[in-house]
């Protein structure tokens, strides 16, 4: 399971009207057939969000559909072995977009949409790597998470007085499918299982974290258990980023 299918499946159960967007419609067919089955509501679309026109026509699709939006889930995200000086200027536009701008255009076009509904809450997806350098040679993954958090806290303290909250998770270690093709050379020259077994052997609970520990940290943030809370940043790592070695 990924965050986001996870996520979506999670609200789904607890009662909210999912509107999924992925680049990959199979990804986002395959969520909705699981809400379905369980009696929930899901609606999909072919998105990416790292373009301005997708955006603003997926944002009139969800209006048109369900009429609102009470919660902006922001789950997106590629990985890019490559420090400094191999990182290509092509590399570095391509990561920023889709980890970073793609989160700006869609709070930017759903934040009109709250104001008029009375309210919402945005959750945004960063990483550990956004304030720890964990030892992985991605600068651009560090420089797109890390902005991720500045965008959040401006946007919770600007829409603060207006009943909408905005708050970041940053998951860790994490055992999702985001992680296996990127990295695998990386860890362990392609074998996979190896690399699962390095990282478990790096998290202080002997064990990496999986897409619903995530789901559930997001569930908590858009519940009205979680009402003042805004512009926080919730680690979600069992524990990595307490280590000093």
């Amino acid at each position: 399971w990924g965050n986001g299918k996870a996520t979506a499946v999670l609200f789904a159960r607890e009662g909210a009207k999912v509107f999924a967007v992925d680049l990959n419609p199979a990804a986002a067919e395959e969520t909705k057939s699981i809400i379905d089955r369980e009696g929930g509501v899901c609606e999909v679309m072919k998105v990416d969000v790292s373009r301005p026109d997708d955006v603003r026509w997926m944002i009139d699709q969800c209006i048109g559909t369900f009429g609102r939006i009470d919660i902006l889930h922001n789950n997106v995200g590629i990985v890019v072995l490559g420090g400094l000086a191999e990182t290509s200027e092509e590399t570095w536009d391509r990561v920023m977009s889709v980890n970073l701008k793609s989160m700006f255009l869609t709070c930017k076009y759903s934040l009109p949409h709250m104001e008029r509904g009375g309210g919402g809450v945005i959750i945004n997806i960063s990483s550990v790597a956004a304030i720890r350098y964990i030892g992985i040679p991605y600068i651009t993954y560090y420089a797109s998470k890390a902005g991720i958090l500045g965008l959040t806290q401006g946007i919770a303290l600007q829409y603060a007085d207006k009943h909408i909250r905005a708050n970041v998770i940053l998951p860790g270690l994490m055992d999702t499918p985001l992680i296996r093709e990127p990295l695998k050379d990386f860890y362990a020259a392609g074998d996979i299982q190896e690399m699962i077994e390095i990282r478990n052997k790096k998290c202080p609970t002997g064990k990496m974290g999986d897409a619903w520990d995530v789901a559930h940290a997001a569930l908590f943030l858009a519940s009205d258990e979680a009402k003042y809370i805004t512009g926080m940043q919730m680690v979600v790592d069992g524990g990595l980023t307490c280590r000093s070695i």
